[in-house]
C-alpha cells in the first residue's frame, strides 16, 4: 500500500494538482498488436478515483490540489454537459492522436501513437466519477465553496437531461456507440451524491433530481437485468457481462450480498475470470472497432477481489489479493494489463491498478479486524 501510495503522489503535478492515469505512452495492450495508446493525460474517471484512495489513506492535501484543480475545469468549460473525460495536465483540451511511424514501437508494436483521440468521446460516467469524488471530499477533507457548487449543479442539470444517451463507455470502446450500464449507473451515482452534498449544506434540493435519479434504477434493474442469465448485462440487449459491473455494490447502488448481485458475480466470474486474473470483458471486434487482443486488466483483478471480501468470502479475496501481489514486478508496481504468462502490458505503472489495490487492501484490512461495522470512507 506504501509503494501504491508512493507511486499515486509521483503521478500528481506539483505546478497543477492533476493526476495522469500512466506516464508512458505507446506500450501494447498485446505484444505486436495495435492497442497503444498514450496515457500522458488526466482522466477525470482515473483521477477522481485516485482521490478515493488518497482520502482513504489521510492525505488530504493531494486531494484538495486535485478538486482545486477540478474547480478551475468547471470554470473553463463554462456550459453544462461539456466537461471533457480528459485533459493535459495543465487542463488543455486539444490532445490530437498523431501516429509516429517512424518508431518501431515495443517490441515492434505498431503504430506509436501519441495524443488520445478519445478526448472527443462522450463517456456519461465521468459525471459520477466526479461527483463522487467531490462528495467524499467535501465529507472528508473541507467543504466545498458554493461557487464550485453552481458549476457542478449544472453538471448535474445536463446528467437528468441525458442519462439515457448512449456513449462509448468507460473502455473507450470506438465500434459505436450503446447504452452501457456502468455509465447509466454512475449517472445515478452523479445525482446522489449531488443530493448528498446539497442536503450537507441545506442547499436547494430540486425535486426533479429524486425523480431523475429513481428513474436511473429502476431503469438498471429492468433494463440492464438477463432473468435468463441471472445477470446484469454490459449494454442495453445485451448477454455478456463487464467488469466494470463489479463496481455496483462499491459505489453502494446493490448490496454486496444481493442475490441478484450474487449471481452477477457468479457470471462474471465463469465469463471473465482466468485463475485470479480478470478481463474487462471479452474482446469483440464489432464492439471494440479494434483488431487484436489484450491481456487481463489488473485493477478488474483488485476490484473483484474487493467485491468477494464484501460478498463474505473473505478467504478467497485475501488468497487472490496475495496472488496478484506475485505478479507485481520487482519494485512493488504494476502496469495497465497483465499477460496470462503474468507478463506486463500496456503502459506502466497505472494510477488505476495502484489504487484499486489501496482500496482491495483496505476493505479486507477492515473485515479481518471487524472494522466493517465502523463508519470509514
Amino acid at each position: 500500500m506504501n509503494r501504491s501510495a508512493l507511486v499515486l503522489k509521483l503521478m500528481t503535478s506539483h505546478k497543477y494538482g492533476s493526476i495522469v492515469a500512466a506516464p508512458t505512452f505507446g506500450l501494447p495492450e498485446q505484444i505486436g498488436g495495435g492497442r497503444n495508446w498514450d496515457y500522458r493525460y488526466t482522466w477525470i474517471r482515473d483521477a477522481s478515483f485516485t482521490v478515493y484512495a488518497l482520502l482513504r489513506l489521510g492525505h488530504r492535501k493531494e486531494a484538495k490540489l486535485f478538486i482545486d484543480w477540478v474547480d478551475k475545469q468547471c470554470d473553463d468549460i463554462g456550459d453544462a454537459g461539456h466537461l471533457s473525460l480528459m485533459y493535459a495536465i495543465d487542463g488543455r483540451k486539444d490532445l490530437k492522436e498523431t501516429e509516429l511511424d517512424h518508431l518501431e514501437g515495443y517490441m515492434g508494436s505498431k503504430p506509436v501513437r501519441i495524443g488520445n483521440d478519445a478526448h472527443n468521446q462522450i463517456q456519461l460516467d465521468i459525471y459520477g466519477e466526479l461527483l463522487d469524488s467531490v462528495y467524499l471530499y467535501d465529507k472528508y477533507g473541507e467543504p466545498i465553496s458554493f461557487e464550485f457548487w453552481n458549476d457542478l449543479r449544472r453538471q448535474v442539470e445536463w446528467v437528468c437531461d441525458n442519462w439515457q444517451r448512449e456513449d462509448e463507455g468507460i473502455w473507450e470502446v470506438r465500434g459505436g456507440k450503446k447504452q452501457f450500464l456502468y455509465s447509466r449507473m454512475m449517472c445515478w451515482v452523479a445525482i446522489d451524491r449531488a443530493m448528498k452534498i446539497a442536503e450537507k449544506h441545506s442547499y436547494p434540493l430540486p425535486e426533479r433530481w429524486r425523480q431523475e435519479r429513481d428513474k436511473i434504477f429502476f431503469s438498471i434493474h429492468n433494463d440492464f437485468w438477463n432473468e435468463e442469465l441471472q445477470s446484469f448485462v454490459q449494454y442495453k440487449g445485451a448477454d455478456t457481462v463487464d467488469a466494470a459491473t463489479l463496481l455496483m455494490p462499491m459505489i453502494r447502488f446493490i448490496g454486496p450480498k444481493d442475490p441478484r448481485w450474487l449471481s452477477t458475480l457468479k457470471r462474471i466470474e465463469e465469463k471473465l475470470v482466468s485463475d485470479a486474473l480478470v478481463f474487462r470483458y471479452r474482446v469483440n471486434e464489432e464492439l471494440d472497432g479494434l483488431e487484436g487482443g489484450e491481456g487481463t486488466f489488473s485493477m478488474c483483478t483488485f476490484w473483484y477481489v474487493e467485491c468477494l471480501a464484501r460478498a463474505g468470502q473473505v478467504d478467497k479475496a485475501r488468497l487472490y489479493f496475495e496472488k496478484m501481489l506475485g505478479y507485481a514486478n520487482h519494485v512493488g508496481l504494476y502496469a495497465e494489463m497483465l499477460g496470462l504468462k503474468g507478463e506486463h502490458l500496456g503502459n506502466f505503472p497505472q494510477a488505476f491498478t495502484h489504487l484499486g489495490l489501496i482500496s482491495a487492501a483496505l476493505s479486507i484490512n477492515d473485515i479481518l479486524e471487524g472494522e466493517q461495522n465502523k463508519k470509514k470512507i
